[in-house]
Order: C-alpha cells, then sequence, then structure tokens
C-alpha cells in the first residue's frame, strides 16, 4: 500500500461501504491464511542433461535426467513445447485441440550434443541442456529460451528425495504428476490445499534472449505501451482503484503473449499458463565498432501451473493470421456498433436518456447507441430494473430503436447475497454457482450493491445458467452488453482487490483456486454471455465487451480501456492500449473518450474525440462525479468540431464493417502500428504516436496540449494528405498543420476503400480511391455488411491503376467501376 492509497483507506473509514471494504480485506487475509498453503523448504530442479529422445509426429520428446521436453511443429509452422508432461490441451486460450503435427517436420541430431526440428517455415533447435531456439530457416536465431528452473517443495524429513525433481512421462495424462490439472493447466492435481505443496506445482522462471535490435509488443493492455521498455510487467488483471496513466501497471487485461520485431524477422511467443506471473523485458543493445551486442532479455517467472509455449513467426500478418487460428476469430460487432456511442455513469432517469438523445438528434450528431451504467439497476443489483427511474424501459428501448439508437447494459459479476438472484443461483448443480472457499463456504465480497457472492464462470453449469439470465436484458430492450467489475473486483481498504487466492474454482472440472481462476475469470463472464445471447437470438450477433479478460478474448467480443484519466498522458495512453490489444489478437477495444473520472478542457476532449473517431470503439464514457461529454457542453465551438469529427467516422464506417470482417478472417486488427508492414525498419518500429487504420489509412493524433503541428513519420510509398490532397513520400518524416478543428490522416497511393456515399438515403455504399503512383497499381478490398446474422460477407477485391491520363478501378473480373470517386489527381 503506498501512501495515496493508505490516506484513501483511512478516510473510507468514514463511510459505511468504506468500512465494509476494511472487514473485506481483512476477512480475504484470513481466508488465505487458513485456506493457502504454506510456502516451506523449497529445493531448485533444472532439467540435466539430454538422456534420450523418441520421435514423435511433428518432433519428438526430448529426456533430460530431471525433466522431459516436447517439441512440435504444427501445421502453417506453429511451434509448441512443453516441459514434465504438460499438453497443449486442455487450454482457456487455444480453441479445439490446437492445429495438427506437421508429418514433414522430424526430430533429427544438430551440433553440439542436441536436436533439432526442421520445417519449411521455421526451426527448432534444443541444446543437450535444455535451451530451446527458434531460427529461420536460413539459420538465424529469434529467440533463446534458456534451461528453465523450478522450485518445488522439498521432501520432508523421513520422506525420500524420490519424486522430488523427477519427471512424468512425457504421455502422462492430465493430473498426473508434472501432467496438468486443470484447462488453465496446473502442474499437480488440485488437491488439499492443506497438502504441503502448492496446488498446480512450483514456480517457475524462463529466461529468453533475442536480438539486440528487437522490440518488445503486447502483454495485453499496457498503458505504457505500445514498445515496452525496460521494466517488470505483471501478469494478474488488476483494477487500478481510479484513473491510470502511462505509469501505472498491471491493468485490467493481462494475458503472457509478446510480440517481439526486429530486422531478422517478427515472432510471437504465448506461454499458456494463466497463474500471477512477472515479465522483465530488457532491450538489447548493438556493439559500436567491432563491439559485441548485448542481446534482448525477457524474462518470465510465474507461481505455479504449466511451462508450456507456442510460438509463430512470419510477418506481422502472418503472425496474427496463425494466432487467430489457434486461439479461434474474432467477432464481428453488429454494423451499428462501430458507430459513435454515448455512455454515462450517472444517467438518473428515462427522462435524462431521451433529453441526451434529443441533443444529438437536434444538432444533427451522429449517435449509435447509449450506454446505461449501473444507476439503472434497482439497488445496483445485476438483472434488475428501477421501475421508479425507469418505469418503461422496454417502451424507452423501442423508442430509441426507431430513431436509430440502441441501447446497451452494463453486466457485472457480483451477486447481492440474500437476494433472489443469489437463491436461484444455489439450485445451479450440486454446491450452487458461486465460488466457495477451501472449506466449502460461500465467497463473499464487497461491490456496488454491498455484500455479494461471485458466480464460477470456470464451471460449464454456471456459465449456461448465467448466459439464460441475458434474456431479462433482452425483453428489457437492451442490444448490447459490457461487463464491468468482472477482474473480479471486491472492495477491500488493502491489499488485491480481488477474491481470496484460496477461493476454490471448478476449473472445468479440474478444481483449483483463484491464483489460476483470476486472469480467466472475465474470459468465462464472456464466454456465459455470447453463448448465452446465441442460443437466445440465433439469428443476431451479439455486441458484447468486457473490461477484463484473458488470451482468446476475441471471440466473445472486445474490450475497453477501463477508467483511463482524464490528462494528456490518459489520452498517449489510449492509443498504447488499443495497439498493444490489437497485437494480442483482440482487435476491437476503445477508451473512454474525454478520460473517465475528471472534466477535459475542450482542446483534450476535441483531441481525444479526434482520436477515437478512427478506433473501433468509439465511445464517450465519464463518472458520476466527472464533467459531462455530450460535445454541445463544451461551447459551440467544440460542437462544430465534433460535428466534423461524427460525420467523418460515418462517412468510415463501412470500412470499419470491411475491417472487422477482415479481422475475423485474417486475425489482422483494424489498429495497426506504422511498422506492420514494414517491421525492419527500426524508426517506424519506435514510433508509437501515429498508426494505420486498415491498409489505406494513416492517423497522426496530436497527444500534446497546444500543438497545432506535428511530425509525421512515414511507410514507404507515397501517401496523400487527406486534408489538403497534397502527396509526400516515404520513408522519411514531415512537418504537417494540425489546427485544433482536425488532425492528420493521410491515404496510401492507389488505395480503394469503401464509404458512405455522398448522396442518396445515407445508407449506400461508394469506392473512394487515391491514384497510385505513376507505373504503379493499388488496390483494396470491401466486405459490405451482410445484415444482423453470422454471415461471413462476399470480399469483393479492387484493382487501381493508370490507363492514359486517368485512374480506373477494376474489380475482379476485370470490369470498370463507373462511380468510384477518385482523389489525389
Amino acid at each position: 500500500m503506498d501512501g495515496r492509497e493508505l490516506v484513501r483507506a483511512v478516510k473510507d473509514i468514514g463511510t459505511e461501504r468504506g468500512r465494509r471494504a476494511w472487514l473485506s480485506a481483512w476477512r480475504r487475509r484470513r481466508a488465505d491464511a487458513v485456506g493457502l498453503p504454506r510456502r516451506g523448504a523449497e529445493r531448485a530442479r533444472v532439467p540435466g542433461l539430454l538422456v534420450g529422445t523418441e520421435p514423435r509426429p511433428g518432433g519428438g520428446v526430448l529426456r533430460f535426467a530431471r525433466s522431459e521436453l516436447v517439441v512440435r511443429v504444427m501445421a502453417g509452422g506453429v511451434v509448441f513445447w512443453a516441459w514434465d508432461g504438460a499438453g497443449a490441451t486442455p487450454s482457456y486460450a487455444v480453441v479445439g485441440s490446437g492445429p495438427e503435427p506437421d508429418l514433414r517436420a522430424v526430430l533429427e541430431p544438430d551440433t553440439g550434443g542436441g536436436w533439432r526440428v526442421v520445417s519449411e517455415r521455421v526451426t527448432v533447435a534444443v541444446s543437450r541442456h535444455g535451451a530451446v531456439e527458434v531460427r529461420t530457416p536460413g539459420g538465424t536465431v529469434l529467440r533463446r529460451e534458456s534451461p528453465p528452473r523450478w522450485w518445488e517443495p522439498a521432501p520432508l524429513a523421513g520422506e525420500g528425495a524420490e519424486g522430488a525433481g523427477s519427471a512424468a512421462p512425457a504421455d502422462a495424462a492430465p493430473g498426473a504428476a508434472g501432467g496438468t490439472d486443470a484447462a488453465a493447466g496446473g502442474t499437480r492435481p488440485a488437491g488439499d490445499p492443506a497438502d504441503s505443496g502448492p496446488v498446480g506445482g512450483g514456480r517457475w522462471v524462463v529466461r529468453s534472449e533475442v536480438p539486440a535490435d528487437a522490440r518488445f509488443f503486447g502483454l495485453g493492455g499496457r498503458a505504457a505501451g505500445p514498445r515496452l521498455r525496460d521494466g517488470a510487467y505483471r501478469l494478474w488483471n488488476t483494477d487500478p482503484k481510479g484513473g491510470f496513466g502511462p505509469g501505472v501497471d498491471p491493468l485490467y487485461l493481462t494475458m503472457p503473449v509478446q510480440m517481439v520485431v526486429a530486422d531478422a524477422g517478427t515472432h510471437l511467443v504465448f506461454h499458456d499458463n494463466c497463474w500471477d506471473g512477472r515479465v522483465l523485458l530488457r532491450e538489447g543493445e548493438e556493439g559500436v565498432g567491432s563491439g559485441q551486442d548485448r542481446p534482448g532479455v525477457s524474462e518470465l517467472r510465474m507461481e505455479g501451473g504449466p511451462l508450456r509455449c507456442w510460438v509463430l513467426v512470419g510477418t506481422p500478418a502472418r503472425v496474427l493470421q496463425g494466432w487467430s487460428g489457434l486461439t479461434g476469430g474474432a467477432a464481428v460487432p453488429p454494423e451499428w456498433a462501430l458507430g459513435y456511442q454515448h455512455a454515462r455513469w450517472g444517467f438518473g432517469s428515462a427522462a435524462e436518456v431521451r433529453r441526451v438523445v434529443a441533443g444529438y438528434a437536434s444538432r444533427g450528431l451522429a449517435l449509435s447507441a447509449v450506454h446505461l451504467d449501473i444507476d439503472h439497476y434497482d439497488g445496483h443489483r445485476v438483472f434488475t430494473v428501477d421501475e421508479e427511474k425507469f418505469p418503461d424501459l422496454p417502451g424507452l428501448a423501442g423508442e430509441l430503436r426507431e430513431q436509430g439508437v440502441r441501447l446497451v447494459s452494463i453486466v457485472d459479476p457480483a451477486v447481492k447475497a440474500g437476494d433472489a438472484l443469489h437463491a436461484a443461483g444455489l439450485t445451479v448443480g450440486s454446491g450452487g454457482a458461486f465460488v466457495r472457499d477451501a472449506g466449502g463456504r460461500e465467497v463473499r465480497g464487497e461491490v456496488w450493491p454491498g455484500e455479494c457472492a461471485y458466480p464460477d464462470f470456470t464451471d460449464p453449469a454456471v456459465r449456461e445458467w448465467w448466459g439464460g439470465l441475458y434474456e431479462e436484458r433482452l425483453a428489457q430492450g437492451f442490444s448490447g452488453f459490457w461487463h464491468d467489475m468482472n477482474e473480479p473486483v471486491s472492495f477491500a481498504a488493502f491489499g488485491d482487490t480481488t477474491l481470496p487466492r484460496s477461493a476454490r474454482h471448478a476449473m472445468d472440472g479440474a478444481g483449483g483456486d483463484h491464483r489460476q481462476g483470476h486472469n480467466v475469470y472475465a474470459l468465462g463472464m464472456a464466454r456465459a454471455g455470447w453463448e448465452g445471447l446465441v442460443r437466445l437470438r440465433p439469428q443476431e450477433r451479439p455486441f458484447l465487451f468486457s473490461r477484463s479478460g484473458w488470451a482468446g478474448m476475441q471471440r466473445y467480443g472486445g474490450t475497453w480501456s477501463g477508467d483511463v484519466e482524464t490528462s494528456w498522458e490518459g489520452l498517449r495512453a489510449s492509443l498504447a492500449l488499443v495497439l498493444g490489444l490489437g497485437l494480442c489478437g483482440v482487435p476491437y477495444s476503445g477508451p473512454d473518450v474525454g478520460g473517465f473520472g475528471g472534466s477535459p478542457s475542450p482542446e483534450l476532449f476535441v483531441r481525444w474525440l479526434q482520436l477515437g473517431a478512427y478506433l473501433p470503439l468509439f465511445r464517450t464514457h465519464s463518472a458520476i462525479w466527472a464533467g459531462r461529454r455530450e460535445p454541445w457542453e463544451f461551447g459551440p465551438e467544440v460542437e462544430e468540431e465534433a460535428r466534423a469529427v461524427m460525420a467523418e467516422r460515418e462517412r468510415l464506417r463501412p470500412y470499419f464493417v470491411t475491417l472487422a470482417h477482415m479481422a475475423r478472417r485474417t486475425g489482422a486488427p483494424y489498429v495497426r502500428p506504422v511498422w506492420w508492414g514494414a517491421p525492419e525498419d527500426r524508426r517506424l518500429r519506435d514510433c508509437g504516436d501515429t498508426f494505420l487504420l486498415g491498409d489505406a489509412l494513416l492517423v497522426a493524433p496530436v497527444l500534446e496540449c497546444g500543438a497545432d503541428r506535428r511530425a509525421v513519420r512515414l511507410p514507404r510509398g507515397r501517401w496523400y494528405d487527406t486534408a489538403t490532397g497534397a502527396a509526400y513520400e516515404g520513408p522519411g518524416q514531415i512537418l504537417l498543420d494540425a489546427p485544433r478543428g482536425r488532425i492528420p490522416v493521410l491515404a496510401r497511393a492507389g488505395a480503394v476503400l469503401p464509404v458512405r456515399a455522398a448522396s442518396g438515403d445515407g445508407g449506400g455504399v461508394e469506392l473512394e480511391v487515391w491514384a497510385p503512383a505513376r507505373g504503379r497499381t493499388g488496390g483494396g478490398v470491401v466486405v459490405r455488411d451482410p445484415g444482423p446474422g453470422f454471415g461471413a460477407g462476399v470480399v469483393e477485391r479492387y484493382t487501381s491503376r493508370w490507363a492514359g491520363e486517368s485512374v480506373v478501378v477494376e474489380d475482379e473480373a476485370g470490369t470498370a467501376v463507373r462511380d468510384a470517386v477518385v482523389r489525389g489527381l
């Protein structure tokens, strides 16, 4: 607890909620003192020397003196390895059983007494001490993972050493000594908490080296990104207790997924382990003259669970396509969810909602959805409605829908103890729906309704029950849902604001405690909601996004920033979060425009609005004590600037539809770092204040107070300023005007993108084409909205080229497109 938290905790004693938070914290500490195994003497273990091998499809088993390693190269060049009997499944991240082994890849001897598996796209080499190298086909090392080290309970006096450091067979079944014990992947059965060893096995550490020029990205949502500089990054989903900026870590959504970009190539590494951990990063340094390079280092320390790893190698596009195939394609939001949305904690009544919606309509400001926060609940209780403030919520939803505005509901996981929903949950399955402690007692925490119980979303029966509860929300007229407080949060005056680590979870039949279940709690909640909505309305794509989650979150929807602070630093953190999450396979995300807890200046609000217009989730949101976020509340000048921003977002909505469908098909995020197409460009790798929106647009938001010009670094090729039509050649850096009314947005020469037609009823789509450079061609893809269902949409491909003195656009059949709008001539 730092000084600020101490002051806050002392002040809280004077409030009823504060006193309950103190009680909750003591209760959690007491539960862990009783329910967690005590850490006694431990013994370190390393693999030892290689003593034998056994070929298997796609690779084989390598047996060391004190461990075993399975290495497989899968179809498409995906690499998997695991120690001590851990398998690729069960897993909360990987879909199905994972990819099939590449039968052409075989285990063969390597130099120095090691072995290797060679495939078309990648080579994996294992030394006789257990170090694992990932190499390009040309032999360049992309990653070298040193032999791991485990710390395991030492045998008690009188016990033999046998088994303390022995390895399980490589084909050991889950639950065997050293094998996985849960879908989350422990390394021992989740036995009695009083056992001498920790549930899931011992702690472990593994140290990896990467090329000296490499840059690190990912690890979920990190405010300090997108490039992750030297430091420690915790893997534990955390509510930061208030607004956050670039210096706060961890945040709500962490995952052990890194993308590493170097001259030699790009690779993504995923250590499939949902326990608490830390990643220590240190960028490398190239030697001057004949000096020796110092490699970059990534050290992963986990508190338990399996040591299993996936690596994907290739271009950034190929890597994320493989990641999408491994963990599942991204959910495609409904078309309306790609427009501007307005939220507020503090919509006090239906009349207030109508007033705000009418304000947008009367001023000609586009609005797609309004989000209701916890204040629309009856006593903050989930799946209820305050009938006094919202006497006819279905009627309100229908009224707004006629105006093209949807209602979106918040959903919190905590259930007030003693109410009707809690009573219904007690009848689920054999032991009820809620998380229990080591003694079988229901775990209680403090959240907005008061004392609450927590559904165990790692139990399939609970997920099915919870998913069915969304029927009430649909009947109230809601079209979408945002999951909040699902790290999960229990208010506490000190320590972790979550459940006791000793709390027990089903872990999909394997059993485990909250050390395993914490990071996947929100993922399970998202799955429950998604699957329930699909059952209830099978003809509609659900709209769901979540504050917390884990690897594979994209299967069920997206995420948002959480309580980003209202500051210029918060604005910069907003972009870092979206870029980082996209590189971890979660393409649909966005910040609270304007920040959550403060009152932005007109300039800050406009700059945030301009950034948000080019991000997937475009939503204003604020706390009940914060300033308003309706654009007209900032004055007529801001209102006019906001009108232009929102109109441009509406014009680009068909392009966002295309990006959403292509994200599902290819894994490519909507928002991409500027090095996406040129990862070998070191200057682009260090550029974190500019991004690509798809392949066609480069966006340079203004992130500094008072700036009216900004430098923009361009990738190679010709780029057009969309405001002035001026052409610039990359690679290189240019200086562009950025008056408060707009930010620099450039279009790639040759790009073909769909936009909303300027004429007609507002629903038509036309092609906007930016002239290619002379002697060059361009192109683009279009996926038109297939409707509210799960249709994939037809991919239309177009090319652009010069024909004499004009630019022509043709479809795949070579037929000219007559109504395309050509710019940049």
